[in-house]
């Protein structure tokens, strides 16, 4: 391995003030590489190098794809780019999302894990939702440090839950303790016991993954080889997945590459059910258009019975598309709805 040691760090929703506090308590002379991924919006810049800056007493700039680790330096993923870590360099790339999310923290904590070993450790705060467990998964298994900010803590507490429930942290600590904890942990590189507990079959798989996250065809390099199929579809393309089991927690990896984890894939769901009824209450919309249009026509050709046959169509067509966007609208089901609404 070459370059120095490395802490990864990852947050969403209320990660912010974490984070700046996070970098305000780190030395000057802190003898490790810091990489970052927060959630951010893909078409917008992001102001947080200038933030983190600001905050504390280490450089922070936006990652650049090929650039060279140095320690005692902060980088930041770029909006819609996952960042990668090789050995000694970073690798941006517009890969297929995971959790939804582009940058992923699971993607960087992953390849962190892959390329550096024991030499990383990685840090969960405040987020919603679950990314970054499976990447803190990974860096325990090849025998990393898993630090977790307190849940009760955390302005969103859902993605340091997630981390606590489903890996066998290290540390569950306050933001003001995670810096000094960071710096103990990179004066004791070396001396301590590393427990490294992925196997040959675990390696490929995560190492087929990061190929993937870097752009790789995931159908051409085999990724349903490497668990059950699912009866489940992708939300994002509809493709065919395939299941990954890693310790406690569950996920799942499309033909295409995208991956979630259980709860993204509801979340994910969810939104495609929405999004199809939507779409259908459009579908209506446009069947009543129609079917008003040739009545009134037909009516006008001194056609009245035709005309009328439409018209009752129309009726039953508009009552469907009432409901359906009432039930669109409150998600609840139809018998529900009928309840709660006069047709």
């Amino acid at each position: 391995m070459t370059g120095p040691p490395l802490v990864v760090i990852g947050g969403s929703a209320g990660a912010l003030g974490s984070l700046l506090d996070l970098a305000a308590g780190l030395p000057d002379d802190f003898p490790a590489a810091l990489l970052v991924v927060v959630h951010i919006p893909p078409d917008q810049p992001s102001v947080l190098p200038e933030l983190l800056n600001r905050a504390g007493p280490l450089p922070a700039k936006a990652a650049e794809d090929g650039e060279r680790l140095r320690a005692g330096h902060i980088y930041v993923a770029p909006p819609d780019h996952h960042l990668l870590v090789r050995p000694a360099t970073l690798q941006l790339s517009r890969g297929p999302r995971e959790n939804r999310s582009r940058p992923s923290i699971d993607v960087l904590f992953r390849s962190a894990a892959y390329s550096f070993g024991p030499r990383t450790a990685g840090v969960i705060l405040s987020g919603m939702q679950d990314d970054g467990t499976s990447g803190l998964w990974a860096i325990k298994q090849f025998g990393g440090t898993a630090i977790v900010q307190r849940p009760e803590e955390a302005q969103y507490p859902d993605m340091p839950l997630s981390a606590v429930r489903q890996v066998e942290v290290d540390d569950i600590l306050p933001v003001h303790e995670i810096a000094s904890r960071l710096v103990a942990w990179a004066d004791t590189l070396g001396t301590r016991e590393v427990k490294v507990s992925v196997d040959q079959t675990e390696r490929r798989r995560l190492g087929l993954e990061l190929g993937i996250a870097g752009e790789e065809a995931s159908f051409e390099a085999g990724i349903l080889n490497h668990g059950p199929l699912s009866p489940f579809t992708c939300p994002e393309c509809h493709g065919v997945m395939m299941q990954i089991k890693e310790g406690r927690l569950t996920r799942f990896r499309c033909h295409t590459g995208h991956a979630f984890t259980s709860g993204t894939l509801i979340s994910g769901v969810r939104q495609m059910v929405e999004d199809s009824m939507w779409s259908t209450v459009r579908a209506l919309d446009e069947q009543v258009m129609l079917l008003a249009h040739l009545g009134k026509h037909l009516r006008e050709a001194g056609q009245p019975d035709e005309a009328d046959h439409l018209h009752q169509e129309t009726q039953e067509a508009t009552e469907r598309m009432r409901l359906l966007r009432r039930v669109a609208l409150w998600q609840e089901p139809l018998e529900a709805a009928k309840d709660r609404f006069e047709v």
